[in-house]
């Protein structure tokens, strides 16, 4: 039997992230002809994660420009596309979770009339301007995809109520365990001296690490977090919040203007995946707005408050680990102060269930892939969510 060609494409840091430790699976399995396609619709963050998993891409189609628009990565990811599928033709495209070239790799997949798979499958808010724009990225790449790897219980019922065939879709796990157990070492060396001192130190004076950047939290919103931010770190003077600032402009002007002024708020340089992963594992709080981080703080037993209206990701909110707060300045500040003054609260969150996987999500994904091309006589075995944290794992 021939091996299964398959051609996964991606073009973030977070898709190279969670793709990562698929692709070094299908590498080593001779079941498996793998190749890679990326769009680099980001280029720094990219490349900085193929270099630590030492992914090579077979096609890069480089689309980042400066200022470009997402119309822009819709026009000429699926131009660079057409070709690349006309003369490779692979059994199965991969695609993951949510971002721009995401739903138009699997738009020209579905042009050529090649199968999708689509990682992370299943995530919904049921708003479709938040996240932006994301949410729809979703729901579009869900109605051209064939298979369908949902992280949880729940995201294949998102499916299933959009009359997805039940036999589509496999409860997995989610990839971004796999990659986040690989990387996660106890004494981290994070080769630069302010951030090892300041995890050194975390005994005494305890860590809150941050990110805030998502679009539908630019202007209004991002300042009244920012307010919160600052009023926790006026009352918690001992404690350190550290947060890696976006690389938008406008976001690294108003985070200086604001937080800068505190001196117990370090602004630091965006950190590439492994630096990131064991700063998240040396916190104590985790303050965010992303999506991933939601889903790694869990795995680390770190409790975490979500910055947003809403989340796609409401497993770990009915775990106990995560809590929306909202993007308004006395509901954060409310919701941090509650955990880091009540230790039996903050143990609680700490401890609760982590639903996103076992680091075994690459492996049921390989193995639905093969079963769907009937290379496998059976279906792989489903990510049920064990009630203990992954840090048993480690």
């Amino acid at each position: 039997m021939q091996p299964l060609k398959v051609l996964s494409v991606f073009g973030t840091r977070p898709e190279a992230i969670k793709m990562a430790p698929l692709v070094k699976m299908m590498e080593k399995d001779p079941r498996f002809s793998s190749r890679v396609c990326v769009t680099a619709q980001h280029r720094e963050m990219l490349d900085s994660v193929l270099a630590l998993f030492d992914i090579t891409p077979w096609k890069d189609l480089n689309i980042m420009k400066h200022g470009q628009t997402i119309t822009d990565i819709t026009v000429r990811t699926l131009a660079g596309l057409q070709e690349i599928l006309k003369d490779y033709r692979p059994d199965y495209l991969l695609v993951h979770g949510d971002t721009t070239t995401t739903f138009v790799a699997s738009l020209a997949a579905f042009y050529e009339k090649i199968p999708v798979g689509h990682v992370e499958a299943g995530l919904r808010t049921g708003n479709i301007y938040s996240p932006y724009p994301e949410e729809m990225n979703r729901r579009l790449t869900g109605t051209l995809a064939t298979l369908h790897f949902a992280p949880t219980q729940q995201n294949r019922e998102h499916l299933l109520k959009e009359n997805v065939a039940p036999d589509q879709i496999f409860i997995t796990g989610n990839t971004v365990i796999d990659a986040l157990l690989s990387v996660i070492q106890p004494d981290y060396d994070f080769r630069d001296e302010k951030l090892n001192r300041l995890v050194s130190e975390r005994e005494a004076h305890p860590l809150v690490v941050m990110t805030c950047h998502r679009r539908e939290n630019w202007g209004a919103p991002m300042e009244q977090i920012f307010e919160a931010v600052c009023r926790l770190a006026r009352r918690y003077p001992h404690y350190r919040v550290i947060y890696p600032v976006h690389l938008n402009p406008a976001i690294g002007k108003l985070a200086e203007t604001t937080l800068g002024r505190e001196p117990n708020v370090h602004l630091i340089q965006p950190l590439d995946y492994a630096p990131f992963a064991n700063l998240l594992n040396a916190a104590t709080l985790i303050l965010t707005d992303s999506g991933g981080i939601q889903e790694e703080a869990p795995a680390l037993g770190k409790p975490i408050l979500v910055m947003r209206t809403e989340t796609e990701r409401p497993e770990a909110v009915a775990a106990g680990t995560v809590q929306v707060t909202s993007v308004e300045t006395e509901a954060i500040f409310r919701a941090a102060v509650h955990l880091l003054d009540d230790p039996v609260v903050w143990e609680k969150m700490a401890r609760a269930v982590n639903p996103y996987g076992d680091g075994q999500a690459s492996r049921r994904i390989g193995e639905a892939l093969l079963y769907g091309a009937g290379h496998l006589s059976a279906p792989p075995d489903k990510w049920e969510g064990e009630r203990k944290n992954n840090r048993d794992y480690c």
